[in-house]
C-alpha cells in the first residue's frame, strides 16, 4: 500500500528529474538522453513533455483513487468488527449478569 505522501514525494521526484530545463528544450543534465524528440528541442520536444506530465498526472491521479478505495475498504472493514466485536461484549455482560443474578438467588436460599 502507498501512502499519500509516498506517492507525492515519488511524483516530485519525477517532475524534478524532467524539469532541469524549460519542458522539450533538449537532454537534462542528468546525462541521459530524452530521445530524439526531446533533443531536438523545438515544439514537437515541447509537445512530447506535455504528454510526460500528462501520463504522469493521470498516473498519480489513478493511484490517489486506489489509495482512496483501498482505505475505505479498511474503514468498512474496521467498522464491521467493531460492530462484531460490540454484540460480543453485550452478549458477554449479559451472561455475566445472568451469573450474577444466579449467584445472589443461590445465597437467599
Amino acid at each position: 500500500m502507498l501512502s499519500v505522501s509516498r506517492v507525492a514525494s515519488r511524483m516530485t521526484g519525477v517532475v524534478a528529474r524532467f524539469s532541469t530545463g524549460g519542458h522539450g528544450d533538449g537532454a537534462g543534465r542528468g546525462g541521459g538522453s530524452g530521445g530524439s524528440i526531446r533533443d531536438a528541442g523545438g515544439a514537437f520536444g515541447k509537445m512530447e513533455a506535455a504528454r510526460e506530465d500528462e501520463y504522469f498526472y493521470k498516473k498519480q491521479k489513478a493511484q490517489l483513487e486506489e489509495l482512496r478505495k483501498h482505505i475505505q475498504q479498511e474503514v468498512d472493514h474496521h467498522k464491521s468488527q467493531l460492530e462484531n466485536h460490540q454484540k460480543v461484549l453485550d452478549r458477554h455482560q449479559k451472561r455475566i449478569s445472568e451469573i450474577e443474578a444466579e449467584k445472589r438467588a443461590l445465597g437467599k436460599e
